[in-house]
């Protein structure tokens, strides 16, 4: 049963990278991701993918972690902050933590200046 073995995997990296076991938790998602693959399971794939994400911070030409790329990406868009923690199964109050960095970060001061700088 590969798959409940994905699925259990990927519910411990959850766990672990909670707890901050970063190293574990990277490795319990990474072994669900390529599980997930192996047989073709796209939409548990994606979550896996999304849990990596979540604990890697922007790289050296980036100044946006992936979390706030993908808050800015939706309020550029013109969604509202509620909205955006709805599609992204996050709070309002951590969707308005990564606006404030997002801002903080490009030097922007209102969503319509941060769309002008997303759509150039």
């Amino acid at each position: 049963m590969p798959i409940e073995r994905g699925r259990s995997l990927l519910a411990l990296g959850q766990v672990q990278r909670r707890r901050k076991a970063k190293p574990e938790a990277r490795q319990a998602l990474q072994d669900a991701l390529d599980c997930f693959t192996e047989h073709g399971h796209r939409p548990y794939a994606q979550l896996a993918e999304a849990e990596l994400d979540r604990g890697r911070r922007a790289g050296a030409g980036s100044l946006l972690t992936a979390s706030e790329q993908r808050v800015a990406d939706l309020v550029a868009d013109g969604f509202t902050n509620r909205e955006v923690a709805a599609r992204l199964s996050m709070s309002v109050r951590t969707v308005e933590s990564h606006v404030g960095s997002v801002f903080r970060k490009l030097g922007v001061r209102s969503r319509t200046e941060l769309a002008g700088r997303f759509k150039q």
